[in-house]
């Protein structure tokens, strides 16, 4: 799998939950965390300034999933990068 232009395939990371006043706090509550963080997988020729297994963060608004060998990944474009670990 290779990604194309300025696409980017990335690969979540499972943040842990995190526990507020006796509640667990799951990704499904977390409403005020409006970023995903990710492991980039592939990028795309046009891309630069990123590598694989870079760690970023991207707008989880943003891509679309893509099931490659049984694996969920997103692919986003370089502009929705937001941070870079």
């Amino acid at each position: 799998m290779q990604a194309v232009n300025y696409y980017i395939v990335v690969e979540n990371i499972k943040i842990p939950d995190k526990k507020v006043g006796g509640l667990f706090v799951t990704d499904d509550l977390d409403t005020d965390n409006r970023y995903l963080k990710a492991k980039i997988i592939t990028k795309g020729n046009l891309v630069e300034g990123l590598h694989d297994n870079d760690i970023v963060y991207y707008d989880k608004r943003t891509g679309h999933g893509i099931t490659w060998e049984d694996k969920l990944y997103h692919v986003i474009k370089v502009a929705d990068v937001v941070l870079v670990e």
